[in-house]
């Protein structure tokens, strides 16, 4: 029965706390959406959430998903590509959902290990996945900056940034690769000891100029809804198109955009006012996602030394060919 046991689950103390800590891992996992990649992440503190550097690589406004359905935007990012890690930081804080990261930890040869993670990004809905399986060496190279657990554990795209837990749920690495039957683990006491040098290097940064065009403003003001920039957004709106709402009726109406893609924005004919925009969005519907494909006309006017949204001919359009989407 002994020698069961520690096969198993490493220990008796790990048999005992295996019961409880699965669900309670899971229920601590978020995805992490962007406009290129989709991956998964956990919380090392109350308002860090850890996830590899190629989730959000190219993207200045990842989206944080919990698993109740709810989303926000994180306030900074920090990370370092060659380490392929990356934190993101959260304005409010979720105590409740940490998972920390350890200085050390022992683990046996094929000591069962749980990874968790979202596989296929939003394309499959529900709660995070755990996928089993056993520990088998540890790795390290001369070329790398972490060391790797390597496990017998089949990831799946997705699931990447997401945490590698014994049977206690005490976290041992994060999700890097995978290929069949073999997966590589960012090891969690080498992240550790990274995540207080990172820096904003190497991450996407927002640049836009609504004084220089009509289309630098549209181009502004759609990366301001991508980035749930709302109070930005809004101040591109033009008094004339200000009479007609307000703040929090404008933002309801963009309250399940995940993502914004502006595919084009040009100035429109020989206009000096108008821009023509290509541009689709993602949206976070009952837990799903929807995509949505728009294309129209903006008139703008130039106020306060900025060129100001005023009035809109957009329409949601069906594509007939992949070319519409490259620009």
């Amino acid at each position: 029965m002994f020698d069961y046991i520690k096969t198993q689950y490493g220990s008796w103390d790990r048999f005992m706390c295996s019961i409880k800590s699965q669900s309670q891992v899971q229920d601590k996992v978020v995805r992490v959406v962007g406009g290129f990649s989709e991956g998964s992440g956990f919380f090392i503190a109350d308002n860090q959430i850890l996830t590899n550097f190629h989730v959000i690589a190219g993207e200045p406004s990842p989206k944080i998903i919990f698993p109740n359905g709810d989303f926000i935007t994180p306030i900074n990012i920090l990370g370092n590509e060659n380490a392929d890690l990356a934190v993101l930081y959260t304005e409010s804080k979720h105590p409740n959902l940490v998972l920390p990261l350890s200085d050390s930890f022992w683990i046996i040869n094929e000591e069962p290990v749980i990874a968790l993670g979202y596989p296929l990004g939003t394309d499959l809905a529900g709660k995070a996945t755990s996928l089993k399986g056993n520990f088998v060496e540890l790795r390290s190279s001369k070329y790398e900056r972490t060391t790797h657990l390597q496990t017998t554990i089949s990831l799946v795209e997705g699931m990447s940034g997401g945490p590698l837990v014994n049977q206690c749920g005490e976290v041992l690495g994060i999700s890097r690769i995978g290929l069949a039957g073999l997966s590589l683990f960012i090891h969690a006491p080498d992240a550790k000891a990274l995540v207080p040098s990172f820096t904003d290097e190497g991450i996407e940064k927002i640049q836009v100029d609504p004084s220089k065009s009509p289309e630098d403003a549209v181009r502004a003001f759609y990366t301001y809804l991508k980035a749930r920039r709302m109070k930005d957004g809004y101040d591109l709106l033009s008094k004339e198109y200000l009479n007609n709402t307000n703040f929090e009726e404008w933002t309801n109406r963009f309250k399940d955009i995940l993502d914004v893609q502006v595919i084009k924005t040009e100035k429109y004919q020989n206009s000096t006012d108008r821009a023509f925009v290509k541009f689709m969005t993602k949206n976070w519907v009952n837990n799903e996602v929807e995509m949505h494909v728009y294309e129209g006309v903006w008139r703008t006017i130039k106020e306060d030394g900025v060129y100001k949204m005023l009035r809109s001919d957009i329409a949601e359009v069906e594509p007939d060919n992949i070319n519409w989407f490259y620009e």
